[in-house]
């Protein structure tokens, strides 16, 4: 184990910060898969949340002196792909007024299993895990990031609350909202909670 193995992440930023270029190699290591599954589960689409955590990582260094070392680096780099997963979505946005919408080329493609015992199992698995991803992603903003971040990322509300600039209640009732959404759109039954109405 290295001494960069060792650091805390406010230690490899003070490297990287220093010109220490492997400590801020150390800090992707660390965050990306993570950083990964927040932004797959935001955009939908493997291959775009491969771009966003590049053009995340790429942000974070270029303004890693504005990175406060009392903060969490992983609550940081996530605000940074929040940032551009809502960039993404605005340009999109966009391309669709300007181009119009085009068909998802790859849910044209029928999956066929090859086979082998569990192939349909595992084939019904990954669709099942397909149609979760597009729900998610065709939620509107406000009511998609707390779910990913308090649900999926498994986020104090509180901290998710900070990075979205509002407060616990709104994280709570935008969740509820969130969930029976999804559970509408994938049409299955949700948990109903009243205290979140509102």
């Amino acid at each position: 184990m290295t001494a960069l193995d060792q650091a805390t992440d406010a230690e490899l930023a003070a490297k990287a910060l220093g010109g220490e270029d492997r400590a801020f190699t150390q800090l992707m290591r660390r965050h990306k898969e993570g950083l990964y599954r927040f932004v797959r589960r935001y955009v939908g689409d493997a291959d775009t949340a491969y771009e966003v955590v590049q053009e995340a990582f790429v942000a974070a260094w270029s303004n890693l002196g504005r990175y406060d070392r009392v903060r969490p680096f992983g609550t940081w780099i996530k605000t940074i792909a929040l940032n551009k997963c809502r960039d993404r979505a605005r340009r999109e946005m966009v391309r669709r007024l300007v181009f119009g919408s085009r068909p998802d080329d790859e849910a044209l493609l029928p999956e066929v299993p090859d086979g082998t015992p569990g192939a349909e199992a595992q084939l019904i698995a990954a669709q099942r895990r397909a149609a979760l991803d597009r729900a998610i992603a065709a939620l509107p903003a406000k009511l998609k990031e707390p779910l990913i971040l308090t649900v999926f990322e498994e986020m104090p509300q509180q901290q998710a609350a900070e990075i979205l600039g509002v407060t616990i209640k709104t994280i709570e009732t935008r969740v509820y909202r969130a969930r029976r959404a999804l559970a509408a759109s994938l049409g299955v039954a949700a948990e109903s909670d009243p205290d979140a109405e509102g």
